[in-house]
């Protein structure tokens, strides 16, 4: 069971996606806060596997709750879930470790999906903020090129397919399956990117692979 903490300053809004959550039997939702503070003070109490956040909420945004909730717990990723779509909030969401980043005004199959997703270990977004990250990288796209190459020489080249296939979006358990390893060799193998990338997450891992061209050798 997949369990869910809802944070949205409108009652309406949780309502909607609390409903569209029930529609799938392995996702309860566990606790809901209207503020962001709150929001953080939910997860300690219940520790879900995702937050579902809304970025513009009083006393603490969704933003800042973010790096809050990342910051005191291992346990419980974070999905922006927000009408906003502007680079400055997906930019600054992906830097403050969150997982995914999901539009109100999407597919709700989407929202499941995303949740889905975030709890088994990958990243996921929305395609419009997805289509605005790719965008915003092709303005920098040669010079971070060459620096995603340096950073992924680092790794070795077990490492550098595992990253392959994380920046392609497939969970541990998909990659385990994938390169015929255990699941616990792969958690392994993601703990040690992340430490030789110097990066916070998977999302910012996935990044480099993209820049530095390892998801064609990944497939």
């Amino acid at each position: 069971m997949i369990r869910v903490l809802l944070a949205d300053d409108e009652p309406m809004m949780r309502a909607g996606a609390r409903a569209i959550l029930s529609a799938d039997q392995e996702i309860e939702v566990v606790a809901e806060a209207a503020d962001g503070r709150q929001a953080v003070e939910m997860v300690h109490r219940h520790q879900p596997d995702v937050a579902l956040l809304d970025v513009q909420m009083p006393l603490l945004d969704g933003l800042d709750a973010t790096s809050e909730i990342l910051r005191t717990s291992s346990r419980t990723a974070v999905i922006i879930f927000t009408t906003f779509s502007n680079d400055d909030y997906i930019s600054r969401a992906l830097s403050n470790g969150a997982s995914g980043f999901l539009l109100k005004s999407g597919d709700p199959r989407e929202l499941i999906a995303g949740v889905h997703a975030v709890a088994d270990g990958a990243a996921y977004l929305s395609p419009e903020a997805a289509h605005r990250v790719i965008r915003g990288l092709s303005l920098e796209n040669m010079s971070r090129k060459s620096a995603a190459r340096e950073q992924a020489a680092r790794l070795s080249s077990r490492e550098r397919v595992v990253l392959g296939l994380l920046g392609a979006g497939l969970s541990n358990a998909q990659i385990a399956r994938r390169l015929d390893l255990v699941e616990g060799t792969v958690k392994t193998h993601v703990s040690s990117i992340l430490r030789r990338l110097a990066v916070g997450n998977r999302v910012q891992a996935a990044i480099i692979a993209h820049e530095a061209d390892l998801i064609t050798a990944a497939d």
